[in-house]
């Protein structure tokens, strides 16, 4: 996979994209990426990106010119590369809720140009010309697009084949099937006085799973209820999350 970023601060997302998991896949050959400045593109001596909105308001807005001849020249060198069809995508508060089967979708992409705006906003006719998607992180504000850029970017990149050295750990993550993950514990089998629980230390691989399952049930019903309303749940999740119910009432939260 090859992937784009539209961005004024291209070292902080190149140097952020070498670290961890991006970074050793990178290394691999798994995916590649290339920043390109909208500056490089602006027509004047100042390479000014951005201008105050029509209509008055507080802050700026980024011109439409420079931004769309940076995303076009990602879309060529993408194409040129041998991507046949080219998704844009402009990371905005404004935009669709990110879900994981929106991470698997665009992972079996082979490119992306993702866009990280800043100050105000961006021109709207650069979203209506030049962009297929817009998602948004979270339900808050930041500073610019480069963060959440690099938070989907990682999102996409670990659901490549062999970027995790255990395949199955981006099967039983936090949302692959809809539930919040399950507790996890490590040594000390004994920390301040808190034991793991003793089915984890058991070897009885079906009695962990059972436990696995039940906490995930439980700990999306008590964080999350409304993705258990959204995927529904078999007969014997709905026994699960009634024994976890069961034992939150008698105070036996480690069975």
């Amino acid at each position: 996979m090859r992937i784009e970023v539209i961005t004024l601060f291209p070292e902080m997302v190149q140097s952020t994209a070498r670290h961890g998991v991006t970074g050793r896949a990178m290394d691999r050959g798994l995916w590649s990426l290339a920043c390109r400045n909208p500056r490089e593109f602006a027509s004047d001596a100042y390479r000014s990106v951005d201008d105050r909105p029509y209509g008055g308001g507080p802050g700026m807005v980024m011109l439409a010119e420079p931004l769309e001849k940076a995303i076009d020249a990602a879309r060529t060198a993408l194409r040129e590369a041998g991507v046949a069809a080219v998704r844009s995508i402009y990371v905005s508060p404004q935009g669709e809720p990110l879900q994981h089967r929106r991470v698997v979708e665009l992972a079996a992409q082979p490119g992306l140009v993702v866009i990280a705006g800043r100050y105000e906003g961006v021109d709207e006719r650069v979203l209506q010309r030049a962009v297929d998607m817009e998602l948004a992180i979270g339900d808050f504000v930041v500073s610019g697009g480069e963060l959440p850029a690099l938070m989907l970017i990682d999102a996409v990149v670990r659901q490549l084949p062999g970027v995790l050295n255990d395949a199955q750990s981006k099967v039983e993550e936090s949302f692959v099937d809809g539930l919040l993950d399950c507790p996890h514990y490590t040594r000390p089998e004994v920390y301040a006085g808190v034991a793991v629980p003793a089915v984890l230390l058991s070897g009885n691989h079906a009695s962990i799973a059972r436990w696995r399952r039940k906490q995930s049930l439980g700990r999306t019903w008590l964080r999350r209820p409304e993705l258990l309303a959204a995927r529904g749940m078999s007969k014997e999740e709905s026994e699960l999350l009634e024994e976890f119910k069961r034992e939150q009432v008698s105070g036996d939260k480690h069975q």
